[in-house]
C-alpha cells in the first residue's frame, strides 16, 4: 500500500527532494559567505574567549591565596590538690570579695545575666564589676581577665 503511494507519488517526492537538496545549498552558502563576510570578528572573538579563559586561569593561580596550618603548642599545666590562692596579688590589684566571686563565675563561662541571677544583684552590677575588674587587670575581653586571674593564681584553675 504505502509502495503504490510512493509510486503515484514519485514525481512530486522527486520535486520535494531536489527542494530540500537545494534548499540546504543555499544554507550551506548563506554560511559561507557569512563566515567570509566576518572572518575578522568570527577570528577576534574566538581570540578574545581564549585570552579571557588564560586571564581567568592565571588571576586563580596568582591571588589564591596559600592556605598555611600553623601549629601552636602550648604547654599544658595540670594543677595539683594543693593549689592555694594568691591572696598577695588580690590585695595589690585591689579586688573586693565581691569581684572575686563575679570573677570565679565568669571563669566558669557563665554570662553576665546568669551571674547576676546567681549573687542576686542587677545586671548592671555585674557589668559595673566586670569594668572594674578589666581595669584592675587591665584587660579587654572577659577570655583575657579569666587567663590573667589564672597566670596570678587569683582564681582556682578548673580543669573541666
Amino acid at each position: 500500500m504505502i509502495l503504490q503511494k510512493i509510486k503515484q507519488n514519485k514525481e512530486l517526492i522527486s520535486y520535494a527532494i531536489a527542494m530540500a537538496i537545494l534548499l540546504l545549498l543555499l544554507r550551506l552558502l548563506e554560511y559561507k559567505f557569512l563566515v567570509l563576510e566576518y572572518k575578522v570578528e568570527i577570528y577576534a572573538g574566538i581570540i578574545a574567549i581564549i585570552f579571557l579563559l588564560i586571564g581567568i586561569w592565571v588571576a586563580n593561580k596568582v591571588t589564591k591565596p596559600k592556605v598555611e596550618t600553623v601549629v601552636v603548642e602550648k604547654e599544658v599545666k595540670i594543677f595539683q590538690d594543693n593549689f592555694s590562692i594568691n591572696t598577695e596579688a588580690i590585695e595589690t590589684l585591689k579586688i573586693s570579695s565581691r569581684e572575686l566571686e563575679v570573677l570565679q563565675l565568669m571563669a566558669k563561662g557563665l554570662s553576665n545575666q546568669e551571674i547576676a541571677d546567681a549573687l542576686f544583684v542587677s545586671l548592671h552590677t555585674i557589668k559595673t564589676h566586670n569594668a572594674n575588674l578589666f581595669e584592675k587587670l587591665d584587660v579587654k575581653r572577659r577570655t583575657q581577665a579569666v587567663e590573667v586571674a589564672k597566670k596570678l593564681q587569683i582564681i582556682t584553675p578548673t580543669l573541666a
